[in-house]
């Protein structure tokens, strides 16, 4: 530790979102994990403003805001869509190597970056040439979700693992091993095999009961995409019964003039919202949910008795919510409905057959990952404390 054993430890925490709000909930609910555990913990945001994220307690750092300026992740825009230019990306890079040397961490975690998030690299390369030159050199660590997009480019994966092998001292991948393994989505997972730690996935806690009920909830996460997905749903309702109470929820990135032709025309026992603090209590008193899946609404449904219909993103030539989905079917834990061609009678069938079944049972995987991934940081600092004290000589 950079400054005696009596201050809490400092952690570095870089994560940037670009399309959806996934990113960004999930590393702050490892964060939040981390502060209860007594870090210091400061995250790093390079994305656009989320409510709510990341959290109580949480120093945060607001990076110059970059979007995913297409569908394939492969360029970069401003917070206004402009295309981000070099001296735009300069500045935005030096505020990041002096948000790290004021905060002189003992651990930095990079989330995705280096299995994602390649387009990042003019400003993570210099991040990790500073942790390398750094006195002392804080401990570094990769946070990366347990599904990756395939398909990736020659060469990719074995740029990946030979960053991994030349900076990063710990892996952290935030996954059940008998749900989903690394090497399922990343064939050269043996090479850097020892550096691999499963955290178990980073679910919320067990919501308390909800303060209001509804018997079908379809959300689309952050709303960048999915407004097919909700219309949908709206449709789906009208040919339904209208004793069952349904919830949209459109996401806080749903552009304004998608979510103001939504408004219109809404059945009288269907309620839309942007957003909702307590979605994952509203999924407690659910009897099914129709959303896309991504890691972190997954994580919610998985917390519940709630039946999953699951509509998994594949514009761009995304796999990940496909193979994630796939999986959860095999497990009878989701039905799955293609993103392609997506009708409200398709809608309105799948919910008839989660009506008709029974309440979800226990899950068999394990949920706590953001309380397992503090506690492998607890121990990395407690081998620093240990070489520190017994230096090899």
């Amino acid at each position: 530790m950079a400054e005696g054993v009596m201050t809490a430890p400092r952690i570095f925490f870089y994560v940037q979102h670009l399309l959806g709000i996934g990113h960004i909930a999930r590393a702050s609910r490892i964060a939040n994990a981390l502060v209860k555990d007594g870090f210091d913990v400061t995250v790093v945001t390079g994305g656009l403003p989320v409510p709510g994220f990341p959290g109580e307690g949480v120093k945060t750092v607001a990076l110059p805001a970059v979007v995913a300026s297409n569908a394939g992740f492969s360029g970069l825009a401003d917070a206004d869509g402009r295309p981000a230019g070099e001296e735009f990306l300069a500045a935005r890079r030096q505020l990041l190597l002096d948000a790290f040397r004021a905060a002189r961490p003992d651990i930095v975690i990079i989330e995705a970056f280096p299995f994602g998030r390649r387009q990042m690299r003019f400003e993570l390369l210099p991040l990790l040439a500073a942790i390398e030159k750094a006195e002392p050199r804080p401990k570094l660590a990769s946070s990366v979700r347990d599904i990756l997009q395939e398909n990736r480019k020659a060469g990719r994966d074995a740029e990946t693992v030979a960053l991994v092998k030349d900076h990063f001292d710990v892996v952290l991948v935030h996954g059940d091993p008998a749900f989903v393994r690394l090497e399922d989505t990343f064939p050269l997972t043996a090479e850097i095999a020892d550096r691999l730690r499963y955290t178990g996935l980073v679910a919320p806690p067990p919501a308390p009961d909800p303060a209001e009920t509804f018997d079908i909830i379809a959300s689309a996460g952050g709303g960048a995409v999915g407004a097919e997905l909700i219309g949908a749903a709206k449709e789906a309702a009208a040919l339904l019964p209208g004793d069952l109470r349904w919830l949209l929820i459109s996401g806080p990135n749903l552009p304004e003039d998608d979510f103001a032709a939504l408004s219109r025309n809404m059945p009288p026992n269907v309620t839309l919202a942007r957003f909702r603090k307590d979605f994952p209590s509203l999924l407690r008193g659910a009897r099914v949910s129709i959303s896309q899946a991504g890691y972190n609404t997954v994580g919610d449904l998985l917390r519940t008795k709630c039946r999953a219909i699951l509509i998994p993103f594949v514009a761009g030539g995304e796999t990940e919510q496909t193979v994630r989905a796939e999986r959860l079917q095999a497990l009878g834990l989701a039905d799955i409905l293609p993103e392609e061609g997506l009708t409200s009678v398709h809608v309105k069938e799948a919910v008839e057959r989660a009506l008709a079944a029974p309440r979800q049972g226990p899950v068999p995987l394990d949920l706590d990952g953001a309380e397992k991934t503090a506690a492998i940081i607890r121990s990395m600092i407690a081998e620093s404390l240990a070489q520190f004290k017994n230096p090899v000589i």
